[in-house]
């Protein structure tokens, strides 16, 4: 199956470079994508990319994106639900209509940087080590404030459709249940078919557990 791997802030296609040849070995096509990403980009260039990734696809493709990229991930299935055979959600929920696509820190200089390790102490961090934090960190793509700040527009119910599959790292399902039972998650609430897996590790699992992530997806492809 045509896999399609988008990375969340920070990440270009290379964070996969542990899971794609796993993938490969079982059988599937991954497409780790590099979005652009220069100090003009926008939101809507961002997502044309991934579109064109699934247009060019043979098949409707198994979609997975990481944190933020989750709301890209389903902006796509918007626009695209007849090519998006599933969504799996790595360690993130979509944004709703009408909200800032990811304005979570500081924009700097028309960029939002890395801003370091100390927002994700805690279990997002706690299975990386000092050698992955410092990759991370000096390989981290500043994100374009017109993407930071993007408004997430939305409109083909279409979507709630598309099979959901949430990979839950540093939080449990019963966590985002309750979160969807909060409202704070409308547009999980409203899709139809969503599956909550658990998955033990921090934040960033392409880098702490690759091939068990690719082995995860590899079984939900």
């Amino acid at each position: 199956m045509d896999i399609l791997l988008i990375g969340g802030l920070w990440l270009d296609g290379t964070a996969w470079d542990g899971v794609t040849p796993v993938l490969r070995e079982l059988g599937h096509r991954p497409d780790p994508l590099t979005l652009p990403a220069g100090p003009s980009t926008t939101l809507d260039e961002q997502l044309a990319a991934v579109v064109s990734a699934v247009d060019a696809a043979a098949d409707p493709v198994m979609l997975v994106a990481h944190s933020a990229a989750c709301t890209l991930g389903w902006l796509a299935a918007d626009a695209r639900p007849e090519r998006v055979a599933s969504l799996v959600l790595v360690g993130g929920y979509p944004q709703q209509d009408g909200a800032p696509y990811a304005e979570f820190f500081e924009i700097r200089d028309g960029v939002m940087p890395f801003p370091g390790w100390g927002p994700f102490e805690g279990r997002d961090s706690a299975d990386l080590d000092e050698g992955l934090r410092q990759r991370i960190a000096a390989e981290a793509v500043p994100v374009p404030e017109h993407v930071a700040r993007g408004i997430v527009r939305l409109s083909d119910p279409r979507r709630f459709d598309v099979p959901i599959t949430m990979v839950c790292p540093e939080f449990d399902p019963d966590q985002v249940r309750t979160w969807v039972a909060e409202g704070q998650a409308p547009e999980l609430a409203a899709a139809k078919h969503v599956e909550y897996l658990d998955f033990e590790s921090g934040h960033w699992p392409m880098f702490t557990k690759p091939a068990e992530l690719a082995r995860l997806l590899a079984t939900l492809a």
